[in-house]
């Protein structure tokens, strides 16, 4: 028994992956199928990336310059140097 499932897509990241699976010799559905039954058995997982702007990373590496002179914060755990870096 199978089941139908309906969701909205960009159009055109649908067209592309449809030429994709059209050069690979995949029908769509089936890429589709493959990739719910990888996250259903924990094989496929999402991630989402922050981009980091540009004016946070010179913080960051100047930061990073203080740390190798040996004049960089101390932090006393690992959660308030994340909270830091969030902060910048």
């Amino acid at each position: 028994m199978t089941t139908q499932v309906v969701f909205n897509i960009d159009p055109k990241v649908k067209a592309r992956a449809m030429e994709r699976a059209k050069r690979e010799g995949i029908p769509f559905a089936s890429v589709l199928k493959l990739a719910a039954k990888a996250f259903a058995e924990g094989q496929f997982s999402v991630g989402i990336v922050d981009e980091i702007l540009p004016q946070k990373m010179r913080l960051l590496e100047r930061e990073s310059r203080l740390l190798d002179k040996g004049k960089g914060r101390r932090f006393s755990s690992v959660k308030d140097a994340l909270t830091f870096v969030e902060n910048l």
